[in-house]
C-alpha cells in the first residue's frame, strides 16, 4: 500500500502548495483516515464567511479550515473507485488535488453547500487518474474480474486462443459463467489503445478521449444551468406576478404564446384592448422593464 502523507496528500495540480497545516505527519492510510475523521465540521455560516474570506482577501487559512474538513469527503468517494484495482491512497490523493481546486473556485453567494459543489472536482480529479491507468482499467474493473483476471492468467497455457472445451472446463473450475471467461480472454488478448489520436489525420482523429469530454459536467456549468432553469420557471412565474392583468397578457402573448417566439403582434393585440400599437408597445416595454427588476431581486 502507497503510505500517505498530509504533505504529499494536500499539494495542487500545479505543484505550488498552499501551505496547509496538518496536525501531525501520517505514515499509513489508516491513521490518515482516523485523524480525518476526526477533524470537525463547519456549519453553514462557518463555511461562507470563510469562502468569502478566501475570495476577496485570499486568506490562506480560512482555505485551510475549508479543504481540512471536508477530506473525508474525499475519503469516502475514493472508497467507491476501489474496484478499479487502484491504491486507496492514491486515489485519496487525487481526490484532495480536485478538493483543493473546488475550494480555490467556490463561489460563496451561489447558495450550495461545498460539499454539493467539491463532488465533482474530486470525482474529475479521480477520474483522470483512472484514465492514466487505461490498460489495469480496461482489464479488470470489478472485484470479480480482478479474481477472474488472475486466475485466467495461472490456468492458461501459452498465448493461443481457449477452445470451447477448455472455456467450459474453466468456468467450471472457477464456479463462474462460461462469457465471463471467454470475455476476461478477449481482454487479456487485446492490444492497448491510445486515448488520444497519435495523427492529425482527420481519419484518426475518433480516439477514446473523443468521448471522455463532457464540457456540460463541468460543476460551474451545472450550476449555472440549475440557476437558469430556477430562472425559466420560479424566477419567470414571480415575474410575471408583479404584472397588471393587461401587462401579464400582453407579454404572455408576444412572447410566451409559442416556444418559436411567433407571438402576437402589436396589431393583433391593439385590436383586442381596443388601444394603439403604440400603446401596446408602451405597455410592452414598462411591463419588461418590471420584469427584469423583478428577476434581478430573485436570482
Amino acid at each position: 500500500m502507497t503510505a500517505l502523507s498530509a504533505s504529499s496528500a494536500l499539494v495542487p495540480a500545479d505543484g505550488q502548495a498552499w501551505a496547509l497545516g496538518f496536525p501531525g505527519s501520517l505514515g499509513n492510510l489508516d491513521a490518515y483516515i482516523s485523524t480525518v475523521n476526526r477533524l470537525p465540521m463547519l456549519t453553514q455560516e462557518e463555511e461562507v464567511s470563510l469562502a468569502r474570506q478566501l475570495r476577496d482577501k485570499a486568506d490562506l487559512a480560512a482555505a485551510q479550515a475549508l479543504v481540512m474538513s471536508h477530506l473525508r469527503l474525499v475519503v469516502s468517494i475514493a472508497r467507491g473507485y476501489l474496484g478499479y484495482g487502484l491504491p486507496h491512497a492514491d486515489l485519496i490523493q487525487e481526490g484532495n488535488v480536485g478538493l483543493m481546486k473546488a475550494v480555490k473556485r467556490f463561489d460563496p453567494e451561489q447558495g450550495v453547500r461545498l460539499v454539493s459543489y467539491a463532488m465533482h472536482w474530486i470525482k474529475a480529479e479521480i477520474h483522470e487518474y483512472i484514465l492514466r491507468n487505461w490498460r489495469v482499467v480496461k482489464l479488470a474493473t470489478t472485484k470479480s474480474q480482478r479474481k477472474l483476471f488472475f486466475n485466467l492468467r495461472s490456468h492458461k497455457s501459452g498465448l493461443d486462443t481457449m477452445t470451447p472445451d477448455q472455456v467450459d472446463a474453466l468456468a467450471k473450475t472457477l464456479n463462474v459463467k462460461r462469457e465471463d471467461v471467454i470475455e476476461m480472454e478477449t481482454r487479456m488478448g487485446g492490444r492497448d489503445i491510445a486515448l488520444e489520436s497519435p495523427s492529425d489525420d482527420e481519419d484518426d482523429r475518433f480516439s477514446p478521449i473523443s468521448y471522455l469530454s463532457a464540457e456540460h459536467s463541468e460543476p460551474t456549468k451545472v450550476l449555472e444551468a440549475k440557476q437558469r432553469d430556477r430562472l425559466q420557471s420560479e424566477g419567470l412565474e414571480a415575474a410575471l406576478s408583479k404584472l397588471d392583468d393587461r401587462s401579464r397578457r400582453i407579454v404572455e402573448a408576444r412572447w410566451l404564446a409559442n416556444d418559436d417566439g411567433s407571438g402576437a403582434t402589436l396589431h393583433e393585440l391593439a385590436a383586442e384592448f381596443g388601444v394603439s400599437a403604440e400603446r401596446i408597445r408602451q405597455i410592452e416595454v414598462a411591463a419588461m422593464k418590471k420584469m427584469k427588476s423583478a428577476l434581478a431581486e430573485y436570482a
